[in-house]
């Protein structure tokens, strides 16, 4: 895009010229593009939620019960909120993001790695801090701690297939939608911009 003097627009105009027409957009793909992060922040929550609980019962774990499942459920959700304002929302926002295949695996990254994978892996260090705490389950010397969280984990990660394909759906549907609603907003907003030029 130029202006009439032919200079090229900076990345701050056109990110102005988009957020000043956003409100034009219509009210569900305003509703999507505003709270379907929040949707994914929460599928990740309950990920951590599930995940938690299945690390409580493989460790023989009854304590504590509030202080795990909090982190769990609060850390996954901010966590996948920022990623994808920061992968996918903001960078539609701004035009940096103009190809619909990049939008829909960015958005199915976030999905499986903040709303699926980062749960399960957070989920380990907690309660292994907690059975270590209270000797619900006998840990394993130095040499093989290693191996023995990867045994402990074998098991809860074929639990939580499902759980990573649904984050990956829900990812890439909530990246397609999000292109759609840019798409709509650069078009009202290049399209009006060009009927000011011609007047």
């Amino acid at each position: 895009m130029e202006e009439r003097s032919g200079r090229a627009l900076t990345g701050a105009t056109i990110a102005k010229m988009l957020m000043s027409n956003f409100e034009r957009l219509p009210d569900i793909d305003q509703k999507i593009f505003i709270y379907g992060p929040a949707y994914l922040a929460g599928n990740g929550g309950l990920a951590g939620l599930v995940s938690n609980s299945l690390y409580r019962r493989a460790l023989n774990i009854k304590q504590a019960a509030f202080t795990s499942s909090l982190p769990m459920a609060v850390m996954p959700f901010l966590t996948t909120y920022a990623l994808y304002n920061a992968a996918v929302s903001n960078p539609l926002l701004h035009g940096d993001l103009n190809c619909p295949s990049c939008a829909l695996i960015r958005g199915a990254l976030v999905g499986v790695v903040g709303a699926g994978v980062y749960p399960i892996l957070l989920a380990l260090p907690v309660n292994i801090a907690i059975a270590s705490r209270y000797n619900t389950a006998p840990l394993p010397e130095k040499g093989n701690v290693l191996r023995y969280f990867v045994e402990l984990s074998r098991p809860i990660m074929r639990k939580m297939r499902a759980v990573l394909v649904l984050q990956a759906l829900f990812g890439t549907y909530l990246g397609s939608r999000n292109f759609e609603s840019y798409t709509k907003l650069a078009k009202i907003t290049f399209d009006s911009g060009r009927e000011e030029l011609k007047d």
